[in-house]
Formats: C-alpha cells, structure tokens, sequence
C-alpha cells in the first residue's frame, strides 16, 4: 500500500496520533505525516504509505492555507488560547477595517518569524517547548518565511466589556510559517497584544480539506474502499518536470548512474525520472559533475 492520504485531523489529537491510529487501522508500520499540525489545529493532513514517505519532503515544500481567527486585547505564554494570559490590554475602541488590512498587507512577502517558545523547533538538540515547560528561556533562531496572502474574511467584532476586537482570516503561507506568530505580530504592528483563537488548515501537499478524509471515516471502509482514496506517490511530485526515460537510459540510471549533460541537458534543479509510464526517482543537478545525480529513488525493477 503505497501512496498518500488527506487526513482531516480533528483538534485536541496530535499528528503523531493520526499516524498510530493509521498504522492500527491499515495493519502497516512504514507511514509519516507531512507537516505537524498543533493538537488544537485541524484540518488537512498529509499521510504517506509504504515508499511514498520517501515524498514527505516535497509535500511539505508545497505552500499551505489556513483559515483561522485572531483577537485582540490580550496575549498568552503559547500565542493560542491553549495557554495561560500573559498580557491584557482592553481596547477601548475598535480599529477600523482599513486600518487591520492595510497592517496585514505590510506583512505579506518574505518575514522574519521567531518561532514561538511552545513550539517543536529543536536548539542545542531539545524542543523549545521542553524549555519553556521548564521554565527555561533560550535564544530562538530567526526564520525568513512567505506570506503569500494574508487576507481578512470577515467585519470585526468589538466587545466593549471584555475590551476585544475579534474577526477571521485566511493565509496562504509557505512552509515553516507560524500562523500564531503571525497573529501575535500583527497585534504588535497595531500596538496591542493578539492572540490567534481558532486555526483550520485547509490546504497542504497539494490537497485541499474537501479531498481530506477522518480517521472514522476511513477506519469504516473496507481496503478495497480505502485504496480509492489512496493517491499515488507522484501526486507528491506534480510541481516537478517529469522525464520519460527511454529503455537504454533507465538501463543506464537504475544502477546509479548518471546521463550526460548531453542526453539530459538541464531543465530544472530537480527531475522525476519515469519509465515506463512508473515513477522512479527524483534527480538532483550536480554542478561538478554537470550531470543530474540520484536523489530519491522509489522503485528500480
């Protein structure tokens, strides 16, 4: 059972979750998530079978899309509601409309992020939120990251009482994007803490949420049904120029070796090799070698 599957990871279940009960349900142990969601997250999660988690890293290269909900008035130790408050700042009116969207398109294209303390990003070899649960502070590295749109979808709501400000968004990010830290930075763009209170990814690896299944639903299909859901290990690869090697070429490759510059001039950093009409591998340019070079192979018979 090779291939992948859209998962609809519900909230309050981690991604490693999905998978044990993956491998429970489909009686295989090879399976890997592409891109950690947070437990309160959900949404779309891709899961590779068999040699398609040798794809992970390309389904986790594709940009994603999260829809989601920022507040503000205060802010917490996690940048979700998930943590303690840690400031609060009642807002005494409300900012206009105009005022949050032209903040939020200063913050798109390329920006710096530091990853939230509460979170899975490693230093000096533990998790940030090892530290933090220790109580522990520790310099976090700076990530340059792409925001592609970051857009709001709703009229804010203003609660004089509570003194917050409350409305939806959507954001369509590329890999290693924090959506709570983008949240919490567009509060300190506007001088006010912010919190993200609600967070759906609806698109990721190139799946979007009405392709993503639960794990109820797949657990009640017999494998025969299961296996129509499964797509196959090239849908990882879709962004990359394919080849159709010729007899003598995959000859030549499936050994390890590489085609001259001549025969395989180069076209992109990477190639999918396909033979007859089967995917293959993935090959990387080498500029020394002036050749492209063996990267990922998936099949050589």
């Amino acid at each position: 059972m090779d291939g992948i599957i859209a998962v609809n990871k519900p909230s309050g279940m981690t991604s490693h979750d999905v998978v044990f009960r993956l491998r429970k349900i489909l009686q295989m142990k090879k399976i890997g998530h592409a891109g950690t969601l947070d437990p309160s997250v959900d949404g779309v999660l891709p899961v590779a079978l068999g040699r398609a988690t040798k794809t992970i890293e390309f389904l986790q290269n594709s940009g994603k899309v999260y829809t989601g909900e920022i507040i503000f008035g205060f802010s917490t130790e996690t940048e979700d509601l998930d943590g303690e408050v840690v400031e609060k700042k009642p807002l005494s009116k409300p900012f206009d409309t105009a005022t949050i969207t032209t903040a939020m398109e200063q913050m798109t294209g390329e920006i710096t992020q530091i990853p939230p303390m509460y979170s899975a990003v490693k230093v000096n070899g533990r998790r940030l939120y090892q530290y933090a649960r220790a109580g522990e502070t520790v310099e976090r590295p700076e990530r340059q990251v792409m925001i592609y749109d970051f857009e709001m979808t709703n009229d804010p709501s203003f609660d004089l009482s509570a003194g917050t400000q409350t409305f939806t968004f959507t954001a369509r990010v590329s890999k290693g994007t924090y959506i709570r830290t983008l949240a919490v930075d567009l509060g300190k763009h506007l001088g006010v803490p912010a919190v993200m209170s609600r967070l759906t990814r609806v698109e990721a690896g190139g799946f979007k949420l009405e392709q993503a299944h639960s794990l109820e639903e797949i657990a009640a299909q017999p494998v025969e049904k299961i296996m129509e859901i499964i797509y196959p290990l090239d849908y990882a690869l879709n962004e990359l120029p394919h080849v159709e090697l010729t007899h003598a070429q995959w000859v030549e490759v499936k050994d390890g070796k590489g085609l001259s510059a001549e025969e395989m001039p180069y076209q992109s950093d990477q190639l999918v090799y396909v033979y007859d009409g089967e995917v293959k591998s993935v090959v990387a340019w080498n500029q020394d070698k002036n050749q492209y070079r063996p990267y990922r192979t998936f099949k050589i018979h």
